[in-house]
């Protein structure tokens, strides 16, 4: 009887310390939060006493650590962007309409000539129109990146959607000089996607190869495993040195002055579009040629390849 007492006092008294162990570093864990909360330690939690729950506990503890970590810093990068494009839009908006108040001011002179008022109605036109194109692309990007934003999928062909999209851009390809070099498959390629949505990203591709350059430009569609794949080549040697990826950020341009026509959100409305399908858009650069590549998945929403559409 004696035995079993001294026993059960001495277990006791092992989780007595233990728990007494497990206080003082939760103790510790604590302090060591109220730390990082106040911004006094951007140290992550560490422990003195190892505990298979307390080392579960400061295991998450860290995992939280890392992720407000990372959202902080995509914060601060979504904050620089956001500033970075309001400061561009500005410079957009304030250019045309610089142009479009001078302009009225000169028409308000008495001694100006028909042909005058005419060439100088025309100027404020064009700058009217280049103002409304970009307010048209922000709201466009605004509402797309919306959580609101849904797109409508249905069984789609996508070679007479890109076939479409090329005939309606067939004059301004002729007016640049631009000769487009098709390639097509034979058999059909069918899949699940926003019809509309899909010839908005071709259309934009397509014309911002069109505002870019001259000569040919290889337009490519094809079957790759279970995806339809559209690859866009064609020369920028304006490019050059430059990080492909940054044409896909709001309001980049690589004329670094700004004075294109482009409100530099064709590509970034492109991009958006594509990840609300659930696709990819990417760009390489090599040498003097720029390949854009368009890639959609066949098998969503249930729809295979090959799979006949009435």
């Amino acid at each position: 009887m004696l035995y079993i007492t001294i026993v059960a006092v001495a277990v006791i008294a092992l989780l007595v310390a233990r728990l007494l162990r497990m206080r003082r570093e939760l103790r510790r864990i604590t302090a060591q939060l109220k730390s990082y909360n106040e911004g006094r330690s951007g140290k992550k939690t560490d422990l003195s006493y190892y505990e298979k729950d307390l080392e579960s506990l400061a295991a998450e503890i860290n995992r939280l650590i890392d992720r407000v970590t990372e959202s902080g810093a995509l914060q601060r990068r979504t904050e620089n962007e956001l500033k970075q494009a309001i400061a561009n839009m500005s410079h957009d908006i304030r250019t045309p309409l610089t142009s479009i108040f001078g302009y009225i001011q000169l028409l308000e002179a008495e001694d100006l000539s028909p042909e005058e008022k005419h060439a100088y109605l025309s100027v404020i036109k064009h700058r009217s129109q280049r103002l409304q194109a970009l307010l048209n692309d922000f709201f466009e990007l605004s509402v797309i990146e919306s959580t609101d934003y849904e797109l409508k999928p249905a069984r789609i062909r996508f070679v007479p959607v890109l076939q479409d999209v090329i005939m309606s851009l067939y004059d301004q390809f002729t007016d640049c000089s631009i000769t487009p070099l098709l390639e097509f498959p034979e058999e059909e390629i069918i899949g699940f996607a926003d019809e509309s949505a899909v010839k908005r990203v071709i259309e934009n591709l397509l014309l911002n190869t069109i505002k870019h350059t001259r000569g040919e430009v290889g337009i490519g569609l094809k079957r790759q495993n279970n995806e339809a794949v559209l690859v866009i080549r064609n020369d920028a040697p304006h490019l050059a040195g430059t990080d492909p990826s940054l044409l896909f950020d709001r309001f980049y341009t690589a004329d670094q002055t700004r004075s294109g026509k482009g409100t530099g959100l064709g590509l970034s409305i492109a991009r958006s579009l594509m990840e609300k399908m659930g696709g990819r858009l990417s760009a390489e650069l090599s040498g003097d040629v720029l390949t854009m590549t368009c890639r959609w998945e066949l098998t969503t929403g249930g729809i295979s390849q090959g799979t006949s559409v009435t």
